[in-house]
């Protein structure tokens, strides 16, 4: 992997993961939508976000890499987690042909706005990296990620000078609720080397259990920032009319948009 500069991850934002994991089990046994309601949670995150928020844009770079790992180190099998088989019917279709059938629809704040197949984005600049995903539940997994970079995929489609943010938008209704899961990073974190649409884990074809056909890796930012199940990338200025209007699915119930580590 080459001699990179390290971002040293923040010790609060640490201790606060680990600390997740004492607000009782049966928290955890019910997901992140507990977690999103408990006022404890709530306020530690809003807290640190705010410190971690600041504190890496003032002192790292905008390219200061998230530590990777060796290939030992690798977990021998990355956890699921949150929905693990969208049940929509088109999403079915699409897996039962192996995504043959996938498109990747981008547009919004773009001058090409355009439609990508699996192929079309493995034949794109990429990148393989083995990096630590970090949930707000309290447990942490390595693993290794192939995927095209996300920033040359998006300069194939020419972002608008008006663009701001990048949201995913996704297959999966959360826990069975009417609304599809979404999550959105600003364009610093879009354009971070180490931001990829992940269509490779551990060295095989991304199972539908962690995402399949495409899920994002943002690796500066916490699990619920890792969108799984991609089907729509939108170029906004604003998320005020997206859903909640707070970037995200987990945003939108209590946790801060910035997922920070």
């Amino acid at each position: 992997m080459g001699n990179r500069k390290l971002i040293v991850p923040d010790p609060r934002r640490r201790r606060l993961i680990t600390g997740l994991g004492a607000l009782g089990a049966g928290a955890l046994l019910t997901g992140c939508d507990s977690l999103s309601r408990n006022e404890q949670v709530q306020d530690a995150l809003g807290q640190v976000d705010r410190l971690t928020r600041a504190a890496q844009r003032l002192v790292s770079s905008r390219q200061s890499l998230a530590r990777e790992f060796d290939k030992s180190q690798i977990a021998p099998s990355f956890r699921g987690n949150g929905t693990t088989d969208p049940s929509n019917t088109a999403y079915r279709q699409m897996a039962a042909n192996n995504f043959a059938d996938y498109r990747l629809r981008i547009d919004g704040l773009v001058r090409n706005p355009g439609q990508f197949s699996l192929d079309d984005l493995k034949a794109m600049p990429s990148r393989t990296q083995i990096t630590r995903h970090d949930c707000v539940e309290g447990w942490s997994c390595i693993g290794q990620w192939t995927g095209a970079v996300l920033g040359g995929v998006l300069d194939r489609v020419k972002p608008t000078a008006d663009a701001r943010f990048v949201v995913f938008h996704c297959a999966d209704n959360t826990y069975g609720g009417p609304d599809k899961y979404y999550e959105s990073l600003d364009m610093v974190e879009a354009y971070h080397p180490q931001t990829l649409l992940a269509y490779g884990l551990n060295g095989d074809t991304l199972p539908v259990t962690n995402g399949a056909p495409i899920r994002l890796r943002a690796e500066r930012q916490l699990g619920y920032k890792q969108a799984k199940y991609i089907m729509h990338i939108e170029l906004v200025n604003s998320f005020a009319d997206i859903q909640g209007g707070n970037g995200g699915y987990w945003e939108d119930r209590g946790y801060e948009w910035w997922g920070g580590i």
